[in-house]
């Protein structure tokens, strides 16, 4: 990626994830640690509060982003997503996530567990971007509305552009010049849809969390090498 668009200023860079069926028995969750329980009332005078843990999207800006992503699991697993006509639907396997240019080009890849939530993966991939090429625009859609990723965006001389979570609180529009950017988010659609239907992502036959990676990426490249041809002819 550095050699054909590391001296190239990129537009827009494009997140999305897109569902992975495995073919395999989702693994096990494991128990939660139960919530410390805190005395009632009100804290004895000199009493000093306990510090709060940090949450994962605060702890990855100060992380790089093999850190982050070594922190997310990779395990076959059961997760949920809403379909582009508003109703859940669920799959057992993982999630594939990328970030595209404009040309549908993929920058960056992350694969993860089905139940890894879109936002937890935005803070890496925003790093592992920015190290190969030089882009403006982080386009994502209203799974990635959270602080902290709009933070580490601007730290790295970028602009969010996310679609806002209404939160159960009504739709809140973009300014027209945002949403004329956010209609190049359909790259990283049209990338989604040729993993699946070109390029293996929807016939994974492999099993364990590696080989299925392994799979993936083989796709990653052979895609990036089409785009490449039809970019050159």
């Amino acid at each position: 990626m550095k050699e054909y668009w590391g001296n190239v200023l990129v537009g827009h860079i494009s997140r999305d994830s897109t569902a992975i069926e495995g073919r395999e028995k989702p693994a096990k969750k494991s128990p939660k640690n139960q919530p410390v329980v805190r005395k009632k009332g009100r804290r004895a005078k000199g009493e000093q509060s306990e510090p709060r843990e940090p949450k994962r999207l605060e702890r990855q800006l100060t992380q790089s982003a093999q850190e982050a992503l070594n922190e997310l699991p990779v395990v076959c697993d059961v997760g949920v997503k809403r379909n582009s006509k508003g109703y859940k639907e669920s799959w057992v396997g993982f999630k594939l996530h990328a970030d595209v240019n404009d040309a549908g080009f993929p920058v960056s890849t992350a694969h993860t567990s089905a139940s890894v939530h879109d936002s937890q993966v935005a803070i890496p991939l925003m790093k592992m971007s920015a190290s190969k090429v030089i882009y403006c625009y982080d386009v994502m859609d209203a799974a990635y509305d959270a602080g902290p990723i709009y933070e580490c965006s601007r730290s790295l001389g970028h602009v969010p552009i996310i679609d806002k979570n209404s939160r159960g609180k009504g739709i809140v529009p973009m300014a027209p010049h945002e949403a004329s950017r956010y209609k190049e988010r359909s790259a990283a659609e049209r990338f989604n849809s040729r993993m699946k239907e070109e390029f293996g992502a929807r016939n994974v036959r492999v099993r364990g969390a590696l080989k299925v990676k392994m799979h993936l990426l083989f796709g990653v490249v052979a895609l990036f090498a089409d785009q490449l041809i039809k970019l050159v002819t």
